[in-house]
């Protein structure tokens, strides 16, 4: 295994870490981990160099916490020498006190007294706003200087200008940023990520694989692409590589969900070295971005100029979301990003067909038409 610094925090993390967001479960049922399968991962990705979990409130509807602190309290031999991160749910807080609330049930699931790495979750720009409110910022120093969390941090899931804004707003020590190598240009972005670093914030590193697309259904025209390079690595070997090839990235995380997955990755991080692509690495991951891109539904580049929308759409975003299950041909997990990245106001079926939007769009996208694209692909 192969480690770096984790920004000005000093610790030499892993460069694989293990996301515990989707462990083996039983009947398909999130909340129901499958404990023998995972006890084997864990052990195996700790016994191999693993040295960073990262877990959070909601995951397997709050079960992953549970099975974490149940893990520890068997096998103590591991902790010392393992961090671990959690994140507090910013969807659920609306006073200081729920922070605290959540902070020590989350204590008490995780069975520590101290959690190594404390993340406000899921950061945008209605998240940031509220918990700015209700002094987050106080509510982090408090608990590092009570020692109930050694190093605070943020996930992010906004635009780069509020990554900005909220970098600038405090001294964090770490900050996840979703990356991959169709996402350079996406909310963080190769930009946030370079940014981050030159303020001594470590990074983590969500969604390397863009939750399995950038490795399912692959398109035949994409797979012969990766063929013809002269060094043969699998789809999600090349995700790896391209992000480990960052010497700003620190972990890259990987929400593992078998014991074979465990093995290739680790065994991957073994060649996770910066600036270790190649001129032919570089051209054969743009073709494959190009290939990717030629299957986009809309040629919306975003720009803007539809918003606001009267009823409160985020138009552009309906249109990203549409995009991608066009581009990675999964319907069904782009569903699951349109539930949750946009509010009810803001999905497609919320249209009155104004046409305010249509009058705007330098790009001439028929924009009421492919609303209701994006309704019947995620909501019908």
């Amino acid at each position: 295994m192969l480690y770096r610094e984790l920004g000005k925090t000093g610790k030499n993390v892993s460069i694989l870490g293990m996301g515990a967001m989707r462990l083996p479960i039983i009947n398909d049922v999130p909340e129901k981990i499958d404990q023998k399968k995972t006890t084997e991962m864990l052990k195996y990705a700790l016994d191999n160099g693993i040295n960073y979990i990262d877990t959070a409130y909601p995951y397997h509807h709050g079960e992953s916490e549970k099975f974490l602190g149940r893990f520890f309290e068997d096998n103590p031999h591991y902790k010392k020498d393992t961090f671990i991160a959690s994140k507090m749910p910013s969807w659920l807080i609306s006073s200081q006190e729920d922070m605290y609330y959540y902070l020590e049930k989350q204590l008490k699931d995780l069975k520590m007294e101290t959690i190594d790495f404390y993340l406000l979750h899921s950061l945008k720009p209605d998240y940031w706003e509220n918990l700015r409110n209700n002094n987050v910022l106080e509510f982090l120093d408090k608990i590092v200087e009570e020692k109930k969390v050694k190093y605070v941090g943020f996930s992010f899931h906004g635009e780069i200008e509020l990554f900005f804004e909220i970098i600038d707003d405090y001294e964090w020590d770490i900050c996840q940023i979703q990356l991959n190598y169709m996402d350079e240009y996406h909310q963080a972005g190769v930009e946030g990520l370079k940014y981050a670093k030159s303020k001594g914030v470590g990074t983590v590193i969500m969604e390397p694989l863009r939750g399995g697309c950038l490795t399912r259904n692959i398109p035949n025209e994409v797979q012969e692409i990766w063929d013809s390079a002269d060094d043969l690595k699998t789809p999600a070997q090349w995700g790896f590589k391209y992000l480990w090839n960052y010497e700003e990235v620190d972990i890259v995380l990987s929400g593992m969900s078998s014991l074979e997955e465990v093995k290739e990755n680790i065994g991957y991080a073994k060649n996770g070295h910066p600036h270790s692509l190649t001129k032919n690495d570089r051209e054969i991951i743009k073709e494959v971005k190009m290939s990717y891109r030629e299957k986009i539904s809309i040629d919306c580049n975003s720009c803007g100029y539809c918003m606001p929308c009267p009823e409160g759409l985020d138009i552009p975003k309906n249109f990203d979301i549409l995009n991608n299950a066009y581009m990675f041909n999964d319907p069904d997990g782009l569903k699951m990003q349109y539930q949750s990245l946009l509010t009810e106001k803001q999905r497609a079926s919320a249209c009155s067909a104004c046409g305010q939007c249509q009058e705007m769009c330098p790009q001439l996208i028929p924009i009421i038409k492919k609303l209701k694209e994006v309704v019947d692909t995620f909501e019908n």
